[in-house]
């Protein structure tokens, strides 16, 4: 495996509710290299999208512990100048909401000029606009000098996801992190993201972390997987083991709750409970305990760890070793995506 384009360790960002602060990422390790998609996987309320946001510096008021190493730059103790010189430019993010990413007053040619005047101000005018042009064309946009004239509102949800990626892309990243990318899209538009999202990885030999609940997706796209839950990692694994030998509860749980035509399920599989808030979030032993309550509190660790149970694949906490689905029917079926 090449050197890793970012390294994060021990990471932990916590944002404060009245007096107190609480962690909604707590110590996170994670490695993405060059040309490789990592999937970061979980429930709403995991902390992946606090996670993405450390990353890219743009938590306003929130507390940043543990280092972010990107390339030789530690991000997270980095001048606002250089992070504002790096983002746009060297690492950048496709945001989940295309709506309210882009700005409603301004040009669709305008809006992705902005990062080519920020990052690339030897260009002149002409050569701006050119490359504004290719980069429609490049993420699929029909009629590009028509778009280049058009406002956000005039376009439909699957071309504003387009721009926001032409704007994430214009300055050919390093680091690319997509949030969601097809989350408010229909089945066909979704396809045809991913598709190019993975066009451009081959393109620009980027190092990609794909942000999402959807496990067909990770299923598709991602090289390696880490499955958070609650503020931490709870699994990694490359995606093939993590399919076929997924390990940890809640890895197993989200797996069984996708339909599978295959093993002729009756009824998807329901995980018992929500994520907690982050006042209520347990921070000592399991905290996926309270929703397998079948299982025996002497399974769980007190402070659980991750532990390398094979060559690159990491469990949290010792309870998968006891964990089963108490419905028998179940019992066998540890995942619901081929």
């Amino acid at each position: 495996m090449s050197k890793s384009l970012l390294e994060i360790k021990n990471l932990k960002t916590s944002f404060r509710i009245q007096d107190e602060y609480y962690a909604a990422v707590d110590d996170v390790s994670l490695t993405l290299h060059k040309n490789e998609v990592l999937g970061i996987v979980g429930e709403s309320g995991s902390g992946k999208s606090a996670l993405a946001f450390s990353v890219m510096g743009l938590h306003n008021r929130a507390k940043i512990e543990g280092n972010i190493k990107f390339n030789d730059t530690d991000i997270a103790s980095v001048s606002p100048s250089k992070l504002n010189k790096l983002r746009g430019d060297d690492m950048a993010m496709i945001f989940q909401d295309p709506l309210t990413a882009l700005n409603p007053l301004m040009e669709v040619g305008a809006q992705i000029g902005e990062t080519l005047i920020l990052h690339r101000s030897n260009m002149s005018q002409k050569q701006r606009k050119s490359r504004i042009i290719e980069l429609l064309n490049l993420v699929g946009i029909p009629h590009p000098e028509h778009v280049y004239e058009q406002f956000p509102h005039e376009l439909s949800g699957g071309m504003r996801q387009r721009v926001v990626i032409a704007i994430a892309i214009a300055n050919n990243p390093e680091l690319l992190i997509a949030d969601e990318p097809t989350t408010a899209l229909d089945v066909t538009i979704q396809a045809q993201i991913l598709d190019l999202i993975r066009d451009l990885k081959e393109d620009m030999q980027a190092g990609i972390i794909l942000i999402t609940h959807d496990l067909g997706v990770v299923a598709e796209m991602a090289d390696r997987v880490a499955v958070m839950y609650a503020g931490q990692i709870v699994e990694v694994a490359d995606v093939h083991t993590l399919f076929k030998r997924p390990l940890h509860p809640y890895t197993r749980s989200l797996l069984n709750s996708v339909p599978n035509t295959q093993e002729g399920q009756d009824k998807l599989h329901v995980i018992q409970g929500i994520v907690p808030s982050l006042q209520k979030l347990p921070r000592q032993g399991c905290r996926f305990a309270s929703r397998i309550p079948w299982v025996d509190a002497s399974a769980h660790e007190e402070n659980p760890e991750l532990h390398e149970v094979s060559p690159g694949h990491f469990v949290r906490c010792t309870c998968h070793r006891q964990f089963y689905f108490p419905d028998a029917s179940k019992e066998g079926q540890t995942h619901g995506v081929s």
